[in-house]
Formats: structure tokens, C-alpha cells, sequence
């Protein structure tokens, strides 16, 4: 791999791991940095869900405290994850590339929405919140497409916690150990029957490393209505990029 290329996808790592474990996208920044180092998009969307395994273990350090008390929710919620993703994966590779291509924007859009508008959905609901087993169900959802295309569903599963956990950063750190067993899930599938392209995943997920590390930190020290509207922010922007790329 030329130097340029890894010069860029080291900080785009970087960026992208911070945007996501602190709530946003994480794909909105590595996807396209993956498209511009010159991977076609098919192993770019492979390069971006193995790459993204980096994430887990430095959102994970860094939200030791978020995560104290959550052991029983996350036994029951990984294996569900892992198992929705695994089929996610099955079925990017059991289909052609551009099935869901004009799908997926509408999908991350709807997923940004539901973010923002969550506080007054509860509250349509007399704060009434989900109940882990219709949480497992929604988890179980995203986790496929996540499987599949990955891009928008770290927005679509914080949404999700939040409707179980409404204080923010619990949730953001719940929702980066979902998205962590996701990724982990298909990229072991993905590494095991398709070419992966490894030049540009290193770099990139050293780059995830660090910034999944710095996340968490700074979601501690915002206002949770903030942390949502940047979500919800970077979740339309990303649905905007896909879209015009679809079309």
C-alpha cells in the first residue's frame, strides 16, 4: 500500500472512531475514506465492517463506568447481535451488491428520526420504556442490517438502547458494545469466505482504535440532548451521501 493512502486512512480512523463511540457514525467518515484510497465499494463495504472490530475494545476501556451494572442486559443482547449479523453477512453475500443500494438511505434517515424524536415518543408512551425482550427484538433487527451494510446502524441501535436506558451515555456505551459484537460477528464470516482487503483495514482500524478510545470520554462531558442532535445530525448527512451515491 502507497504511503498516501495509509496517511489517509490512519486519521480518517481516528475521526471516525471518535464520531462513532461518542454516538454518531462511524461509516459516514470510513466508508467514503475507504472509497477514496481507491477500494471499490464492495471490499470497502467489507474493509468497514471488519476494520470497525477496533472499535470495541477502546470504547470499552473507556466506558468502564457507563458499563457497570449492564452485565445482564448485554448477556442477553450480544448473542442476539451476533446472530442477526451473522445473517447480515450471509445475505451481502448471498445477494447482488445493489439490491439494497436505494433502500439503505431511507433506512439510516428513518433511524436518525426515530433518535430525535424519541424523548417525545416515551412521553407519547406516559414514560412508559421498552422491556428488554422488545429491546432484544429491535437489537435482533439492526443487527441484520448491520451484517449487511454496517453504514447508519450505530444511530439505529443507539435509538433502540434509549427507548430501554434513557440516560445517554449509559446508553452510547451500551449501543458500542452491540455495535462491537455486530462487527466482530460478520467480520469473522466476512474474513472467512471473501477476500478482504487487509493493506486498507489496518491502518484504518488502528486509526478506530484510538478514536473509539476518545469517544466515550467526551460523551461524559456532553449535555445527552446534545449528543443526540449530533447523531441525528451526521445519521441525515450520512443518508444524503448514500443516496446520491445510489442514484
Amino acid at each position: 500500500m502507497s504511503v498516501p493512502p495509509a496517511a489517509l486512512l490512519v486519521p480518517a480512523g481516528v475521526v471516525a472512531g471518535l464520531v462513532g463511540s461518542a454516538g454518531g457514525i462511524t461509516s459516514l467518515i470510513s466508508y467514503p475514506a475507504l472509497l477514496a484510497a481507491g477500494v471499490p465499494p464492495l471490499p470497502a463495504n467489507v474493509g468497514n465492517i471488519v476494520a470497525a472490530v477496533a472499535i470495541g475494545p477502546g470504547s470499552a476501556i473507556s466506558s468502564r463506568a457507563e458499563l457497570a451494572g449492564t452485565r445482564p442486559l448485554l448477556l442477553r443482547l450480544l448473542p442476539v447481535a451476533a446472530v442477526g449479523s451473522v445473517a447480515g453477512a450471509l445475505l451481502l453475500l448471498a445477494t447482488p451488491p445493489g439490491v439494497f443500494a436505494h433502500v439503505v438511505p431511507f433506512l439510516v434517515a428513518l433511524g436518525s428520526l426515530v433518535l430525535l424524536l424519541q424523548p417525545v415518543i416515551v412521553s407519547w408512551g406516559n414514560g412508559a420504556e421498552l422491556g428488554v425482550g422488545a429491546l432484544g427484538v429491535l437489537v435482533g433487527l439492526v443487527s441484520v442490517y448491520g451484517g449487511y451494510f454496517g453504514a447508519g446502524s450505530g444511530v439505529m441501535f443507539l435509538a433502540a438502547v434509549l427507548f430501554y436506558e434513557s440516560r445517554v451515555p449509559r446508553a452510547n456505551a451500551v449501543k458500542n458494545v452491540v455495535v462491537a459484537a455486530t462487527c466482530a460477528a460478520a467480520a469473522l464470516v466476512l474474513v472467512l469466505v471473501t477476500p478482504v482487503p487487509w493493506a486498507s483495514v489496518v491502518p484504518l482500524a488502528a486509526g478506530l482504535l484510538v478514536g473509539s478510545a476518545l469517544g466515550p470520554v467526551l460523551v461524559r462531558r456532553m449535555p445527552g440532548s446534545l449528543v443526540r442532535w449530533l447523531a441525528a445530525a451526521l445519521g441525515f448527512g450520512l443518508a444524503v451521501y448514500l443516496w446520491f451515491e445510489a442514484t
